[in-house]
């Protein structure tokens, strides 16, 4: 059902693209600065080692409309969050489907929902296959500007459902028996290219 799922969200969002061609599409990626779980836990996990969470991500993406718009996109991303422990690394497949508004000149906001599907998950290097939900959803907010074919953008993402994996059998520093948080929060900063 989560693969059935994943792949409609796909098809469709590239479906949408192809039917409006002339408003645009692109290549897109940057940085992450990723922490997960609860927002006050992993904001203070961000502060204590800022260095051991930044990741990146790079994808396609495509612009339907004029002043009112639909992004849809489709990104690899690579997280890290560091833990006293270790650090948790994520690779996932991000579909996030925004519905943006061109504010003033260049400047547009934009938010909407983002498909995660979860490729691969380690924490220091032990390959962990016990996330709870592979495909999970969560919101994309933020600004960009447009120069041309060149785009700016800043965004929040939060994931809403919470999504775990266990520790259970596995011994990481004291996280025997533990569960982390997988629930992406983080703020995402990319440049993109309209071809």
């Amino acid at each position: 059902m989560k693969k059935t799922l994943f792949i409609t969200v796909l098809l469709l969002s590239g479906f949408v693209t192809m039917a409006q061609k002339e408003s645009g599409f692109g290549l897109k990626g940057g940085l992450n600065y990723a922490g997960n779980g609860e927002f006050f836990d992993s904001a203070q996990n961000v502060l204590q080692s800022p260095d051991r969470n930044v990741g990146y991500h790079v994808g396609l993406y495509g612009r339907l409309g004029g002043k009112l718009y639909v992004r849809p996109e489709l990104v690899y991303t690579s997280t890290t969050s560091g833990y006293n422990e270790g650090d948790l690394k994520l690779n996932k497949l991000d579909v996030p489907v925004l519905v943006g508004l061109n504010v003033i000149g260049p400047l547009s906001i934009f938010a909407g929902p983002a498909f995660q599907y979860i490729l691969n998950s380690k924490f220091d290097d032990v390959s962990i296959d016990n996330v709870e939900n592979d495909l999970t959803v969560g919101l994309n907010i933020g600004a960009g500007v447009s120069f041309g074919k060149l785009g700016v953008d800043i965004r929040y993402e939060r994931g809403f459902s919470e999504n775990e994996l266990n520790f259970i059998g596995t011994t990481i520093g004291s996280l025997d028996g533990d569960r982390v948080d997988t629930r992406p929060d983080q703020i995402i900063l990319s440049l993109s290219l309209k071809l």
